[in-house]
């Protein structure tokens, strides 16, 4: 059985559930919200991507539904400043909505919300990623090339 501490999936998910924390406290903060925790959503749970409870706690899904892979980061967000709404308005009214843009919006300004394609670092291409003798080797001029040495017979 490998040790849970040195799998770099739990690594990833600890340092996102960390910065959601992070960024929960911010928005909690701006917006005079009753906070009490962050914590993550178990993965069995298939139905909801967050919920939030009466006394100021929230759960976040992190993983994907069929992979185990994490969400991408600003759906995270995005289900945080939901949940983060529901702290003042436990349905999804008129206040409800207006609340949860509002704190997207603010989110998206202070860098928290950042949407479209997680950044990531550049893959080599496959050229890149031969080695320097073979990328800068020069094509063989066709004279100097050898023909054959043998000659198959099929009859």
């Amino acid at each position: 059985m490998s040790d849970p501490r040195s799998d770099p999936r739990n690594d990833a998910r600890v340092r996102a559930l960390t910065h959601l924390r992070r960024h929960a406290e911010v928005l909690a903060t701006a917006f005079d919200l009753p906070l009490q925790s962050i914590d993550a959503e178990s993965e069995r749970v298939r139905r909801r991507y967050g919920i939030c409870y009466a006394d100021g706690r929230i759960r976040i899904r992190l993983h994907q539904l069929r992979a185990p892979e994490l969400l991408k980061y600003s759906v995270m967000v995005d289900t945080l400043c939901h949940e983060l709404a529901h702290l003042r308005h436990f349905d999804h009214g008129r206040r409800f909505w207006r609340l949860y843009r509002r704190i997207l919006e603010y989110a998206r300004r202070h860098g928290i919300y950042r949407p479209g394609p997680e950044p990531t670092a550049p893959r080599p291409t496959p050229f890149q990623a031969l080695p320097a003798a073979i990328t800068r080797a020069a094509p063989t001029p066709r004279a100097a090339r050898q023909a054959p040495q043998v000659q198959l017979e099929l009859f």
